[in-house]
């Protein structure tokens, strides 16, 4: 199958440098929706991060009959019973900042220290193709939620998301060590690895 332009479903533009960094040696021409032409807005009412993001690919490969790819992430916090989850964009309303949003997650987990702190973010990346099929693929990144806001770098949670292991917060990693690390990039390797056996079928 050719796999000669791909549309990466969203609008932002940090996310497209990420993406675009990890998918360049694909070969292919990779287009934001906005680059693309297309205006579409989609009702991801599904229940998991998978359900999300095949929602989206699947209803704007039919507007443009493109290999699409969209992704649906979030946060993760184990001691607030997985909150915001899939709601993570939506959490305490879209017009919320995130300064705002994180102060809230910060507050919430008062009193609590290191493993009880625990969360992760995850991303699925759902491919869906002309032919009607849909993969998907699953990254994480473990850490914890911090006590304050750090970092200049990344954006939505990435500012209290703490990694123990490298002694920094997501907000505070270059780009191109967070790809390494992220939950997005994750995903995207391992998607990347389903296209390139797409490129390879006759």
């Amino acid at each position: 199958m050719k796999v000669n332009k791909i549309i990466f479903a969203t609008g932002n533009e940090g996310k497209m440098r990420e993406v675009r960094m990890i998918l360049e040696d694909l070969g292919a021409e990779i287009l934001s929706l906005k680059e693309a032409g297309i205006h579409v807005d989609v009702e991801e009412n599904g229940t998991t991060f998978e359900e999300n993001a095949r929602i989206k690919a699947t209803e704007i490969m039919k507007c443009s009959g493109e290999i699409v790819l969209a992704d649906d992430s979030g946060l993760e916090v184990d001691a607030l019973d997985k909150e915001p989850g899939i709601y993570s964009a939506r959490y305490m309303g879209y017009e919320t900042s995130y300064h705002i949003k994180n102060q809230n997650l910060v507050d919430r987990l008062e009193g609590k220290k290191g493993s009880e702190r625990s969360a992760r973010f995850v991303c699925a990346i759902a491919a869906a193709l002309p032919d009607g099929r849909v993969l998907t693929t699953r990254g994480t990144m473990e850490g914890e939620i911090g006590y304050e806001e750090k970092g200049e770098n990344g954006f939505g949670y990435d500012p209290i998301f703490y990694l123990p292991d490298y002694g920094c917060y997501s907000g505070e990693l270059s780009l191109e060590i967070k790809n390494e690390l992220s939950h997005r990039g994750k995903a995207l390797r391992l998607m990347k690895e389903e296209l390139r056996k797409l490129k390879e079928e006759p």
